[in-house]
């Protein structure tokens, strides 16, 4: 029968989130100790049923390598699990403690948020990910998962409600909804029993959730991610760099989207980017400068860049290219087409590393590294939901410590007000 609302599943999460908060650390350490041995366990039936998926998207589409589960995923998916239960419980901290004028005592202390709500596209990995971060906080979860991870999603999901239920905890307690993309206003409008949303995936997703959702939003951020080749630069290390950020993962958020370089050294090193660029058949829009460079040194990809190639979220084997007459039309360049993710400058000036690193407004700037380190394991974070790149609340890797919220406790004895 066709499911007609997801209202009681979410009343089911809801009441369910009841129990979890009531669970002790070492009960929550020990459920994720659990699931990641049922995972390592299971890692054939998950290779299995990640297959099914796999087979349904076309092998062109970049974004297949995010839907892919090896064995060493697996393996590094359950050492995640293993990580999150090892971090120190988020919840209970006394933030602040003090008697105020009346006689009462005050503590602010970290609670659970209660039912925290992700809606993600084709990242199976995300499933344990939020799960164990809202397990290990004392949270509930709704996942929203896309069709293009439903196999994997569902037999993900299925190990985690059998360490649920061992523990004598309410399956509901991580709900998967179905991918039916009808019940996404639903649960951007049920403010009754979801606490927050989390969306996780494209541009398109994020600002639909935005401007859609009754429910608090926080939101994960695209990114346009820009490295700035700065005429002092060590340029064997720049080509390495950009080469990376580009190529490690181009569907990846912390991917480089456009390469910025200093009109001073761009005629010598963008030439020194073409064989690894054409190994992996990079699309490079060039503007003027750096077109004609590329074109001299004979790079095969190539495109003159339009406006819109700026401050664009490529997700793919593409990136765009812009020479600048220096350092600070790098960062205006920055300024206006960052979405706040993550930035690099490549420069052995370190006056200039230091303005760029204070200056530039985005959740992780780096000095002489990939903007590829932005992500919630690379941190010590254990996991992450996704990369938050608005400034209220959670900024960066949205991990553990940022699934809590405020209580105040306030002991009297008899004060009234007058």
């Amino acid at each position: 029968m066709e499911l007609e609302s997801i209202i009681p599943l979410l009343k089911a999460t809801k009441d369910a989130s009841l129990a979890v908060r009531k669970l002790s650390d070492a009960q929550r350490a020990r459920l994720l100790n659990s699931l990641a041995d049922k995972v390592l366990a299971n890692t054939a039936n998950i290779i299995t049923e990640n297959q099914k998926d796999l087979v349904l998207m076309d092998d062109a589409d970049p974004k297949k390598d995010r839907l892919l589960l090896t064995e060493k995923r697996i393996v590094d998916l359950a050492q995640s699990l293993r990580d999150v239960a090892a971090l120190p419980d988020p919840t209970g901290e006394v933030l602040l403690e003090k008697t105020i004028e009346q006689g009462m005592s005050l503590q602010k202390l970290t609670v659970p948020l209660g039912v925290v709500g992700v809606i993600y596209e084709s990242r199976p990995n995300v499933t344990l990910d939020v799960a164990s971060l809202c397990l290990r906080s004392g949270n509930a979860c709704v996942l929203k998962g896309g069709k293009e991870a439903h196999f994997s999603n569902t037999y993900l999901v299925g190990l985690i409600h059998e360490s649920l239920m061992e523990i004598g905890i309410d399956w509901s307690a991580v709900m998967l909804l179905p991918t039916d993309r009808k019940f996404v206003n639903e649960l951007l409008m049920a403010t009754q029993y979801v606490d927050i949303i989390i969306p996780r995936g494209s541009e398109g997703l994020i600002q639909f959730v935005r401007k859609n959702s009754l429910v608090p939003t926080i939101e994960t951020g695209a990114g346009v991610c820009h490295t700035y080749v700065e005429k002092t630069a060590d340029l064997e290390k720049a080509k390495n760099i950009v080469v990376n950020a580009k190529v490690s993962r181009p569907a990846a958020c912390n991917a480089l989207d456009t390469v910025i370089v200093d009109a001073a050294v761009a005629a010598e090193f963008l030439p020194t980017l073409k064989d690894d660029f054409i190994k992996w058949n990079v699309e490079v829009f060039a503007d003027e400068v750096s077109y004609d460079i590329l074109k001299n040194a004979e790079y095969p990809f190539l495109q003159k860049a339009e406006p819109e190639d700026f401050g664009r979220e490529f997700l793919d084997y593409k990136c765009s290219i812009k020479v600048v007459e220096g350092f600070d039309a790098a960062l205006n360049h920055i300024h206006n087409f960052s979405s706040c993710h993550s930035e690099a400058i490549i420069s052995k000036n370190a006056e200039a590393i230091e303005i760029f690193l204070n200056e530039v407004d985005a959740a992780a700037v780096y000095a002489n590294a990939s903007t590829r380190f932005t992500d919630g394991g690379v941190f010590a974070l254990g996991a992450e939901i996704g990369i938050s790149t608005q400034k209220l609340h959670a900024r960066g890797p949205f991990a553990l410590e940022k699934l809590v919220t405020e209580k105040w406790v306030v002991r009297g004895d008899g004060q009234i007000r007058a």
